[in-house]
């Protein structure tokens, strides 16, 4: 069965400025893969008329998807053709047609997955879905993995993958019907082939599988930024009960302050610089020493976008710390100054999860 999305927006704003991904990921994730995503302004609805005639045609399902303050509009829209709303849902009176009208964002998200038993009775099927979570796999190593559970798959499994900022997400989905042995297959494939990469086996933000480690082993943890800026802070208290696990985040940006504030030698700054791996352990070291945490985080770097001497734009050191020991890491981001700071944060949570799981 076809599915459809027509997306309206304001023609004087970016196309990106309707937030419909989440809305398609979330349909996606109950096994709805639309075969035609429309963007239409809203402003002409002669045109969003013809498009829902057509589309009401060619699939068994079209979702509408808008702003907020469009949605009186989207209703009328299919109310016009007959549909009669229970909720977010409708069937067409004569073809029996699926619609559907979604707010953007995440609100939207969350309605598509409160009304999923409504998709499924239209399907007369449920889907089912298994999400495997990663940090920086190598592009190598990932499609070598996907291929192999694809072939695995038999053509009853769907893929969908999808990266941001280093944090790989891997989504299985299959129907009821396919048989468990070829699902099992296909995710231990998958385990198998990025093993060392994974932090999760179900559909969990890497901060919140680091603030449940230190929960599980009673730790606490804490953050001393230069470049990242308090980001590898923000996210770890961004989940909920973090407060039971975060002790402190210290911005030390200026030398000085990681001189003063973390104990780094003048030595290491003068002779190696403040971005450095002789500087990030000693950050990190230096935090742990105070005696407040059990797991330091620290991070110094060039984000950009200029690139100072011997400090390439996207250079930058993490250092995590326990009280066994204290593991540094070079690496060279690409991007601009956001996806930088966005891939480090993403690989020190990682780090330091790897550390205490």
């Amino acid at each position: 069965m076809k599915y459809a999305a027509v997306v309206l927006r304001n023609k004087k704003n970016p196309v990106d400025a309707v937030e419909y991904a989440p809305v398609c990921d979330a349909l996606l994730s109950g096994g709805v893969f639309l075969d035609e995503v429309v963007m239409l302004p809203y402003e002409e609805a002669d045109a969003l008329m013809a498009a829902l005639s057509r589309l009401l045609i060619d699939c068994g399902g079209v979702f509408l998807i808008c702003d907020k303050p469009l949605l009186r509009s989207a209703f009328g829209a299919f109310e016009a053709m007959g549909a009669s709303f229970e909720g977010s849902f409708a069937h067409m009176k004569e073809t029996g047609r699926l619609v559907a009208v979604f707010p953007a964002g995440e609100e939207g998200a969350n309605a598509v997955r409160t009304g999923q038993g409504t998709i499924d009775g239209h399907r007369e099927n449920s889907f089912l879905r298994v999400v495997i979570r990663a940090m920086s796999v190598p592009p190598e190593l990932l499609t070598a993995a996907i291929a192999q559970a694809e072939a695995a798959s038999q053509g009853k499994l769907d893929l969908h993958v999808g990266e941001k900022n280093g944090d790989l997400r891997v989504e299985i989905i299959y129907d009821r019907n396919t048989p468990k042995m070829i699902a099992d297959e296909v995710v231990r494939i998958l385990a198998t082939g990025l093993r060392g990469y994974i932090y999760a086996m179900d559909d969990i933000s890497v901060q919140e599988r680091l603030v449940e480690a230190l929960a599980l082993h009673r730790l606490k943890i804490a953050a001393a930024e230069s470049f990242t800026g308090g980001a590898i802070a923000r996210a770890i208290v961004s989940v909920s009960g973090a407060s039971r696990v975060f002790y402190e985040g210290l911005n030390t940006y200026d030398s000085k302050a990681k001189a003063e504030r973390l104990g780094v030698s003048e030595y290491t700054l003068m002779s190696k610089g403040a971005v450095s791996e002789e500087t990030a352990y000693e950050m990190a070291a230096g935090l742990l020493a105070q005696g407040h945490c059990d797991v330091a985080i620290a991070s110094t770097g060039n984000a950009g976008p200029t690139a100072e001497r011997n400090t390439p734009v996207g250079l930058c050191f993490l250092a995590v710390a326990t009280k066994e020991r204290v593991q540094t890491y070079k690496l060279h981001f690409e991007g601009d100054r956001n996806r930088v700071i966005d891939t480090a944060v993403n690989l020190a949570l990682f780090l330091a999860y790897k550390e205490v799981k």
